[in-house]
């Protein structure tokens, strides 16, 4: 083989090389931006024995949360450290960026939480409402119930309605 052809033939090794790397880097790159298929973490303390809490967790892994769960047996002394008000407070608490994540929240609420990013502490769904993510028997939409808003003097408002 000819020198030239040599030459052609290493650039053209190179540049597959070249095409290979950026598109193994770039895929890993898209999978960590927002749209991406990068799971989202969020870090949820439950009671060990509650069984609706399992099913949010579920939940929100169906709908591309990566959960990492603690069975926590103290949950009002975590909920007192973390700041959630008395009249927010449900079976679990969750954290996912900088925002507190109180009861059965829907994952589609906690998204738009997430882009919207407002002043808030967190949002809940005080109680367990019979309907909603976790607490709704199988097949059946969630509904009825609201999304609240919360700062840490106990102020809330309406975040959603279902």
């Amino acid at each position: 083989m000819s020198e030239t052809g040599m030459i052609q033939r290493r650039g053209f090794v190179v540049r597959i090389a070249g095409l290979v790397a950026v598109g193994v880097t770039g895929g890993r790159l898209w999978a960590q931006l927002p749209g991406g298929t990068s799971p989202t973490p969020i870090t949820v303390y439950k009671s060990s024995t509650c069984d609706c809490c399992t099913k949010w967790v579920d939940h929100i892994r169906a709908n591309g949360f990566s959960p990492v769960v603690h069975d926590q047996e103290e949950m009002d002394a975590l909920k007192d450290e973390m700041g959630v008000p008395p009249d927010v407070r449900s079976c679990h608490t969750a954290i996912v960026d900088k925002y507190l994540i109180e009861g059965h929240v829907p994952a589609s609420d906690i998204r738009r939480l997430l882009a919207d990013r407002p002043k808030t502490l967190g949002l809940a769904v005080p109680g367990m409402p019979p309907l909603t993510p976790g607490m709704a028997p199988a097949g059946v939409k969630p509904k009825d119930f609201e999304v609240i808003s919360f700062q840490p003097d106990g102020s809330t408002k309406v975040f959603a309605r279902h």
